[in-house]
């Protein structure tokens, strides 16, 4: 028999609550079937108002080849367009689930509109089981342990954030933006893991777990050396605590993580990267606030292990973290302001360079939900960074746009 089943799947719902996202949740026998997502977009008004030549991570942008200090572009947010299913089941006394998704993007500015990079990702194919007296094991890919909740806590996961390194691209197309990622916390990123989660005893539960080793990952120091590439080939080692708490109108949660992996660079020079971070949130009557820090030997900023190495092969250190206030208006309009800063050392004995040394972002947000499931979003993000010759160059952008619910009819 057919049955026609409208799917309403809360995206927006999901980043407010700082959690996977959130479906209807349709039984199916022996099953229960959460289909969720969103869709988002937005309209970003860029301008880059230096030339300098800062190499590595760098967040803000320069001007493009012609001078031109203003770009635009249409692209999504820090949360990609999102498409996702997880089914779950308890069968001999263990609960059991699998979770796919799938992520597409907004077209780029290219004249094909797609981009040079993939315009889809599939960023989560993972199976859990467990209990809740023993526990869960997670197997597969899913979002990495260490540095989750800095992002996941993020208010500029409903929006914008960093753009990037963007010229006359805008930002368009290639890939998402990039929230507090490099200007406050390491990106987490989507990994093979396997990992294993506690009880939750009375609001305190911890993870660990092992993660894919990330063969050729990134480049070091610069690119026309032989330290070039890193081979990571055993299990990184991450995991996370976390404590949850509620008490009359307070609610909140801290946390503390690490991550420790080794590599090894195709100059054969080998390394012990470890990276350790803190981080908390409270919310009461509207307010909220959040802070985080991290700080780590030789896995470098933004993304994991980039220009974590001098050209000598010694490790460099790295720390940083943001800050975070928001405030919810009686119209149900969220506010916030936030300020975020990522620093990168040079290691013992190397001399100043135009390696990055420091990027930092302050992003002011309006998050208003004009329905149950469509929040309109309007950000300001003021980008600099800073190399260890001390040439900065500096960016703003105006970001207007939406995320809002995905609705589909399905037949069964």
């Amino acid at each position: 028999m057919n049955k026609n089943i409208k799917l309403a799947v809360a995206g927006a719902v999901l980043a407010l609550s700082a959690s996977a996202n959130a479906g209807i949740i349709i039984p199916a026998g022996e099953w229960t079937l959460d289909v969720n997502g969103n869709v988002n977009a937005f309209a970003t008004f860029h301008q880059n108002k230096d030339i300098n030549t800062i190499t590595g991570s760098t967040i803000a942008g320069t001007k493009d080849a012609t001078g031109e200090k203003n770009t635009q572009g249409i692209n999504t947010g820090l949360l990609p367009a999102w498409l996702g299913f997880t089914g779950t089941t308890r069968q001999n006394d263990v609960d059991v689930s699998f979770t796919i998704s799938m992520q597409p993007n907004v077209s780029s500015n290219g004249v094909t509109g797609d981009g040079a990079a993939p315009s889809q990702l599939m960023r989560q194919a993972n199976l859990t089981f467990g209990d809740k007296s023993w526990g869960s094991f997670k197997l597969g890919k899913d979002i990495g342990i260490f540095a989750s909740n800095a992002i996941l806590n993020d208010m500029t996961l409903l929006g914008v954030g960093g753009n990037g390194n963007v010229t006359a691209a805008g930002g368009s197309g290639t890939s998402t933006s990039l929230g507090g990622i490099g200007t406050g916390y390491i990106y987490a990123a989507w990994k093979g893991q396997v990992a294993y989660t506690t009880p939750n005893f009375n609001g305190f539960q911890a993870t660990i777990g092992i993660t894919n080793p990330n063969q050729g990952l990134t480049t070091v120091g610069t690119t026309t050396t032989a330290i070039s590439t890193l081979f990571q080939d055993r299990f990184g080692i991450e995991g996370q605590a976390t404590y949850s708490f509620a008490a009359d109108a307070f609610t909140g949660k801290v946390w503390v993580g690490g991550a420790s992996y080794k590599a090894k660079s195709s100059a054969s020079i080998e390394h012990t990267a470890t990276v350790g971070d803190i981080g908390a949130t409270i919310g009461a009557n509207g307010f909220g606030l959040t802070g985080y820090y991290y700080k780590g030997e030789g896995v470098g900023t933004t993304m994991m292990f980039t220009n974590a190495l001098s050209l000598a092969g010694q490790k460099r250190d790295s720390d940083g973290g943001y800050v975070q206030a928001t405030y919810v208006l009686p119209t149900k309009t969220k506010l916030g302001l936030a300020y975020g800063v990522s620093n990168l050392d040079l290691a013992g004995g190397e001399s100043a360079s135009t390696i990055i040394k420091e990027n930092q972002r302050i992003t002011v947000g309006a998050y208003h939900p004009l329905t149950k499931h469509l929040n309109l979003v309007a950000e300001y993000n003021d980008l600099e960074s800073t190399s260890h010759l001390m040439l900065k160059n500096k960016a703003s952008s105006v970001s207007l746009g939406a995320i809002f619910l995905l609705r589909l009819a399905v037949k069964l």
